[in-house]
């Protein structure tokens, strides 16, 4: 999917989130990345062939 240089690393690949968005809509809490992942605000994701990887935000630190 991704045309421009250098290429946006691939859906499957572990750095996949720094891919460029395409499509936002922050309205609705999600990006389209170049690479086909739909990136939610809950840091969730979409994957172009339908897995879902669940939210991993980093859990709050309690003193």
């Amino acid at each position: 999917m991704c045309t421009h240089t250098p290429k946006c690393p691939a859906a499957d690949s572990p750095d996949r989130e720094s891919a460029r968005i395409t499509a936002s809509r922050p309205e609705q809490g999600w990006s389209l990345l170049c690479n086909g992942v739909f990136l939610f605000e809950d840091t969730g994701e979409l994957l172009p062939d339908g897995h879902v990887v669940a939210p991993h935000r980093p859990l709050a630190v309690t003193a």
